[in-house]
Formats: structure tokens, sequence, C-alpha cells
């Protein structure tokens, strides 16, 4: 699992999560996906995934007890 921090630039983070192995899927966590100010960063989330794990499939999820416990944004999970 990767986390974003919401503070900072997303690419770093995400580009080396998605780089330690071939991914089936990657989750997509609500944290970044359902509030509205976030879509910026959301859609360059799904455009990361897609650009470094073109194989592997993309979900969603709702959960966002993760960024309110860390101040961060779960962004990448293993599958």
């Amino acid at each position: 699992m990767a986390l974003i921090p919401l503070d900072g630039p997303a690419e770093p983070t995400v580009i080396a999560a998605l780089s330690e192995r071939e991914w089936d899927v990657v989750v997509i966590g609500g944290g970044i996906r359902k509030p509205e100010p976030l879509l910026p960063l959301f859609e360059q989330v799904v455009n990361l995934v897609r650009r470094s794990a073109p194989k592997a499939a993309v979900a969603f999820d709702t959960e966002r007890r993760r960024q309110r416990r860390s101040g961060r944004t779960p962004a990448v999970r293993a599958g």
C-alpha cells in the first residue's frame, strides 16, 4: 500500500509503489476519489496508474478511515 501525502506531489509516491513489481490490480481509495476538491489528484493518480501499471486492473474502494487517522490518503494497494 502507498499513502499519498495531501501536501506534496503524488507522482514520486505512486511511481515508486508501482515500480516494486507487476500488479494485477491497483485499488484507489475513496479518500481521494470522493472529495470533489481532490478531483485533480484523483485524475493524476488514475493516469499514473494506467501509465505505470498498464496491465493492472483499476479498482476503487470507499474507505476513508486511513485518511482521517494519518492525514494521508491511501492510493495504491496491491491485489
